[in-house]
């Protein structure tokens, strides 16, 4: 059962990602052309300022970035992330609760996507292409996940305080008290983490702003596809007659 879990979760995922590449490619690129425009607009001023010229060598254009660069990158991811959703939901089927696949899938995509992609957002959103500097990618990048890492490990933690606790309180009282368990997890853990803002003083608040909101969307339909792909995938496989 599981291995037909596994192709169908990254077939859903790649599925998935097709619908976010679409998103993507409509709401958020745009919101990068301007951001580079921008910051190509801040290097010719500096470098008159300086009597200096920038030449850099473009690797890759513009074009093949927002064609078949992200198409690739959001097919792998993709179907990386519904192979792990998949053997997740395996997992987790009749072990949580008695709910039917498309509950659990949907349930198990809404808790992914706020303990992957909500929480690390509220410490270190998502930024556009002149926001961060290029000595300091090692350093966001290690936050970032660090910042994943501790939501991962804070939802674990609450899921297991509701499941010792269920029995003595009932099944809301020990909702609450692991929700408060998740939430005490990531409030307090990441203080410790690095605070970073290196936003521009002249950079657009409107680009900064509609590219965040873009950039989380574009995760939501992802999730969102997912847990209903898989979720009526799954429940094919789950429920069909045993011979």
């Amino acid at each position: 059962m599981t291995k037909d879990l596994l192709w169908r979760g990254m077939l859903a995922g790649i599925l998935a990602a097709l619908l976010a590449t679409v998103f993507a490619r409509t709401f958020a690129e745009p919101l990068v052309d301007r951001a580079i425009a921008f910051e190509e607009s801040s290097h010719e001023v500096h470098a008159m300022s300086m009597h200096a010229e920038v030449n850099e060598p473009e690797i890759v254009s513009r074009d093949t970035q927002k064609g078949e660069g992200l198409l690739s990158a959001m097919l792998l991811y993709g179907a990386a992330v519904g192979g792990i959703f998949s053997l997740v939901f395996a997992y987790c089927y009749g072990r949580l609760a008695l709910i039917g696949p498309r509950t659990l899938a949907l349930l198990l995509a809404a808790l992914a996507f706020t303990a992957v992609i909500i929480v690390p957002a509220i410490k270190y959103p998502p930024n556009p292409p002149a926001v961060g500097k290029h000595e300091t990618v090692g350093l966001r990048t290690a936050a970032y996940f660090a910042m994943i890492t501790v939501s991962l490990v804070g939802m674990m933690a609450g899921s297991r305080v509701r499941t010792a606790l269920l029995p003595r309180i009932g099944a809301f009282n020990a909702l609450l008290v692991g929700a408060a368990v998740f939430l005490l997890v990531v409030a307090i853990v990441p203080l410790g983490l690095p605070t970073i803002d290196e936003v521009p003083a002249r950079f657009p608040a409107d680009i900064l702003w509609n590219f965040r909101v873009t950039a989380i969307g574009t995760q939501l339909v992802l999730w969102t596809a997912l847990g209903l792909g898989f979720g009526a995938m799954a429940e094919r496989v789950l429920r069909r007659p045993a011979r």
